[in-house]
């Protein structure tokens, strides 16, 4: 009987399509079990960057598996952007540690093969919540449980010896927020489709105000609670964090941040926890994670909270204008990209806010 696709795939997208013999081929030279199977292919819906796939291999040596391949997009594509490569490297290495990895199997950098550098790794089968608020969960303790989950993966990817795993040579030690400050300034410049006052005001603050105290560790550089996977039935505990991308060397205090931003916004297509009740649904607050996170990592507080928190908004601010940007250009990889851009104008506002200082401030 034929493997079915997850509820959450459709078929690719035609700017997506996926040549499955040619992937058949690939599949039989490099991941043990795929020789002689039947590919079957399936987009998933999720996923702003890198399109996402289901692969089911039919029949194949290893009887029936089923593999999920992550690739770069199509098109012109700004610098160092879209680094499956880099998301092979750090899941490889993570694999024998507390952090939930999926099993990489193995990495095609040859475009020729379908067109663009992608890797492979095994499916994990679980449950993924799209909704900070939970609301697939039926009980208060089920989704403090969750919430406990994702902040103890996060502090346990910040205690990983980085050098010991391989990853010495993964990113520059020191000075990260201000080279990222930089690097996202860039990208959005490389991505602008407009004029936004509060960007322009928040980059010129972000780069004067730098925090003085500084520290390194592996970041996962996107970790919010639907770049985790968790287990189905009773109990669900965290199976697999996604989406590496944005992994490198750098200030923990960064991830913790953009792991928080849910409590300060609430973006249509996104969610959030701003404005909801989570004591009454049993979801931690802000404060409660940050205590939470410091416990478990060891720290006595949070230096810079604010400036943090603003910097996270504004790389999502900046992440935002390069879908909406890819949009235009017809390559980005959901179909909702094009709405985007006017969340640009609202979380760069946010993050003003936050920062305290007007989104209208005079060059």
């Amino acid at each position: 009987m034929a493997l079915t696709p997850p509820t959450n795939t459709r078929a690719p997208r035609e700017a997506h399509r996926i040549d499955e013999a040619a992937l058949g081929r690939w599949l039989t030279a490099h991941v043990e079990g795929c020789a002689g199977g039947a590919v079957t292919v399936a987009q998933f819906k999720g996923g702003q960057s890198n399109p996402t796939y289901w692969v089911g291999v039919d029949g194949g040596a290893g009887g029936d598996l089923e593999l999920v391949l992550r690739k770069k997009p199509p098109g012109k594509l700004l610098p160092s952007a879209h680094a499956i490569e880099r998301e092979y490297r750090v899941m490889r290495a993570l694999r024998d540690t507390e952090v939930p990895v999926p099993d990489a199997l193995a990495l095609c950098e040859d475009s020729s093969v379908l067109g663009a550098p992608f890797f492979i790794m095994r499916y994990a089968a679980g449950r993924i919540f799209w909704d900070p608020t939970l609301p697939e969960l039926g009980t208060s303790e089920e989704r403090r449980a969750i919430y406990a989950a994702y902040i103890r993966v996060l502090a346990a990817l910040h205690r990983v010896d980085y050098a010991a795993v391989g990853l010495a040579d993964y990113g520059k030690v020191g000075g990260f927020v201000a080279r990222q400050v930089d690097r996202w300034s860039k990208q959005y410049e490389a991505s602008r489709t407009g004029e936004v006052p509060a960007m322009e005001a928040l980059m010129r603050w972000l780069s004067a105000n730098v925090p003085a105290n500084d520290e390194t560790t592996l970041v996962h550089g996107d970790y919010r609670i639907d770049n985790i996977i968790f287990s189905s039935g009773a109990a669900p505990h965290a199976i697999a964090t996604i989406d590496w991308e944005l992994s490198t060397l750098g200030h923990p205090v960064s991830d913790l941040a953009y792991a928080c931003m849910g409590y300060r916004i609430n973006l249509p297509g996104r969610g959030g926890l701003a404005g909801v009740d989570v004591a009454s649904l049993g979801i931690p607050t802000e404060d409660e994670m940050v205590a939470s996170y410091c416990e478990l990592s060891g720290r006595g507080r949070i230096d810079a909270w604010p400036y943090f928190m603003a910097f996270g908004v504004f790389r999502l601010a900046a992440i935002a204008q390069g879908v909406y940007r890819r949009s235009l250009q017809g390559n980005a990889s959901s179909e909702d990209a094009g709405g985007y851009g006017a969340a640009v104008t609202v979380l760069s506002e946010l993050a003003c806010g936050i920062a305290g200082i007007s989104p209208r401030q005079a060059r």
